[in-house]
């Protein structure tokens, strides 16, 4: 961890609205994977319009790290916002989401930053699926199952902490404000050409209060955004862009061509 001027390897966006039971779990879980596994990182924590005590912890946990820096939204605007508004305030070579719910090890995906040197994207998938209810593993086989035949993408789970080299998030235009967002920027980046591996990831039990992911309301704005999705790649007119030079996928291919 470095000082508020220098650049940090990882940035973990973390997202709350209505976490002041588990943000500060959260929290002390990313710094305690930072120290474990000797990162230089930071924390985005998006106060996304919460109407509890939230807020004023994450200042007050801005106040104790310098490494820690809180961005807020007068009204809740979705995960998928909150995340991008997070990229937007990071200053990493990589950047991931961990929720404040307190579900997330930050460990787990930290393990694998060596990777980044080899891919752009890190995908991790559940492996302890029984920290999940039979209905939440349900719906996670259907929705796989749905992206797959969709776009083709056969990932194991789509909506974890994903790990980003930051550089090839910038041209790409995000419609997501919801839990849609990670399934959008996985099916942007990897059907662009971006390299990519997956990994498994051990998901931790909330520490109290209910999962927002799979309420109606989520549910009907995930299908709605998937069907946006649907016609800006098949109708829309949606074209491959050039891989970013600063990218594995981009070092990775010059060393084929260099090749004899």
């Amino acid at each position: 961890m470095r000082g508020q001027n220098q650049a940090y390897a990882v940035s973990v966006v973390m997202p709350a609205m209505n976490e002041e039971r588990n943000i500060l779990q959260a929290v002390a879980d990313v710094v305690d994977g930072f120290q474990r596994t000797g990162v230089s990182g930071e924390i985005v924590i998006v106060n996304d319009g919460s109407s509890d005590r939230t807020g004023e912890l994450a200042e007050g946990f801005k106040a104790q790290y310098p490494f820690i820096s809180v961005v807020h939204h007068e009204r809740n605007l979705g995960i998928g916002a909150s995340f991008w508004d997070g990229v937007q305030h990071s200053r990493g070579e990589f950047v991931t989401m961990i929720p404040g719910d307190g579900e997330n090890c930050a460990s787990e995906i930290l393990r694998y930053l060596p990777l980044m040197d080899q891919v752009d994207i890190v995908v991790p998938f559940v492996y302890n699926r029984g920290v999940r209810s039979f209905r939440r593993r349900i719906l996670s086989i259907t929705y796989r199952e749905i992206i797959k035949a969709s776009f083709g993408l056969s990932l194991n789970y789509m909506n974890g902490t994903v790990l980003y080299r930051k550089a090839i998030l910038d041209g790409i235009s995000l419609r997501a404000a919801g839990f849609f967002y990670q399934t959008e920027l996985l099916v942007k980046t990897i059907l662009n050409g971006y390299l990519y591996a997956e990994v498994p990831y051990a998901l931790l039990r909330r520490g109290g209060g209910d999962s927002k992911a799979t309420t109606l309301k989520s549910l009907g704005k995930v299908a709605r955004a998937y069907l946006g999705l649907m016609g800006e790649i098949y109708l829309g007119g949606w074209k491959r862009g050039p891989i970013v030079p600063d990218s594995a996928t981009a070092r990775r291919g010059k060393d084929i061509e260099a090749a004899p």
